[in-house]
């Protein structure tokens, strides 16, 4: 009778096992892969996520679990997952470049990166880049070792950048893209294929050929779009600035602030106003924010507004002296002249309060009141000011 049961607990395991469906990912150290991928003779797949990620979820939850990428990874690939903030994750991360989650990794027995991702993909676009990851001329050291081996080809160095582009961020591209760009005069910068060099890895506002983008937008215009052009003066400095908004690094933001008010665009200007409301908002610096909003307000966003109310609503909360209540004052009833609201009424009514101005708190308490009647809206905010002004 118990060799019976043991024989049925060993089918019963067995087919658990072939049950299962999707990627059987392992969960074991850096070094043990790497020496599995080496006595096998198969290439490493690392999905490297975060716990926070939405991303990593759905493709854990649906991509991974597909029978079609479960059948290819599992008889291709020595398959591991990694939290990216854990143990030896950060350090992986570090030494592959590995900037967003989720991060797809294709590394050889000897440790070089074949091929990289980062983002989210369905089950067959990622099946088919799994593929090109097995294709050494399609792989990032082939490459590489094309375009080096003739830096002047502007075909070589575009198909290394595309696919460095698919795992890196566009500063990863940069040192590749300067080398070619470097063999081009200046006349024969407004091409084509030198746009898309441009455009997918130039990070550097100071860079020779930004500041020739900048003076001949025309030329290059004629060779994308406007719009495109436009759009990569908008993206190099969203992207040397919104790192440091988002460590709350206000001295290195200060610094590439410097260098990115250097373009002298009425539309970076603007950007560069967004962010030095952001910045001073997330550290509670309110001094420069009140700064900021002074120097800005009138000259990026009167017509928005969306904007006036929401800074308007900062200076509620975080401004008292009565210099900034009387601007906050004049934007809120700007917005409201573009725009009757009632979150309007209601911001007006609370700075006029915070000004010790009852009489005009009141109206735009009634104001506010009235339409929250007309639009059938809930009247709490607008009741609690009936009560704290003792309006019947």
């Amino acid at each position: 009778m118990n060799h019976f049961f043991k024989c049925l607990l060993v089918l019963f395991f067995m087919n658990s096992s072939v049950a299962q469906n999707g990627v059987q990912f392992e969960e074991i150290p850096y070094k043990e892969a790497i020496a599995k991928a080496k006595a096998t003779h198969k290439p490493l797949f690392y999905m490297i996520y975060a716990t926070w990620c939405p991303h990593c979820e759905k493709m854990r939850h649906e991509v991974f679990t597909d029978d079609k990428i479960g059948d290819y990874f599992n008889s291709t690939f020595i398959n591991v997952m990694i939290d990216g903030e854990k143990g030896e994750g950060p350090e992986l991360r570090k030494k592959f470049g590995l900037k967003a989650f989720p991060g797809l990794l294709f590394i050889d027995g000897n440790e070089t990166l074949l091929y990289s991702l980062t983002g989210e993909f369905k089950a067959d676009d990622l099946l088919a880049e799994a593929k090109n990851a097995l294709i050494p001329e399609k792989q990032l050291p082939y490459l590489k070792d094309a375009f080096y081996a003739d830096p002047t080809n502007a075909d070589k160095c575009l198909a290394y950048l595309i696919t460095l582009r698919k795992g890196s961020d566009r500063k990863a591209l940069s040192p590749a893209a300067h080398v070619y760009l470097a063999t081009q005069t200046e006349e024969k910068l407004p091409s084509a294929i030198n746009w898309r060099i441009i455009a997918n890895a130039v990070t550097d506002v100071d860079s020779r050929e930004f500041r020739y983008v900048l003076k001949h937008q025309d030329q290059f215009a004629a060779v994308a779009s406007p719009l495109r052009v436009q759009r990569k003066i908008e993206n190099i400095v969203t992207e040397m600035l919104d790192p440091f908004v988002a460590n709350m690094d206000s001295i290195g933001y200060k610094s590439q602030r410097i260098k990115v008010k250097s373009i002298q665009l009425r539309k970076v200007d603007s950007l560069v106003f967004s962010y030095d409301m952001m910045l001073a908002e997330r550290t509670g610096d309110w001094k420069n924010y009140k700064k900021a909003t002074i120097d800005g307000v009138e000259k990026y966003v009167w017509t928005n507004q969306k904007i006036l109310k929401e800074i308007a609503n900062v200076y509620l909360q975080h401004l008292a002296d009565p210099e900034s209540l009387t601007d906050a004052i004049k934007w809120t009833k700007h917005a409201l002249e573009l725009m009757d609201s009632y979150d309007g009424n209601i911001i007006l009514a609370k700075l006029y309060l915070k000004a010790n101005d009852r009489k005009q708190a009141a109206i735009y308490a009634r104001k506010a009141k009235e339409l929250t009647k007309n639009l059938g809206w809930n009247s709490q905010e607008a009741d609690a000011l009936f009560k704290e002004l003792n309006i019947n």
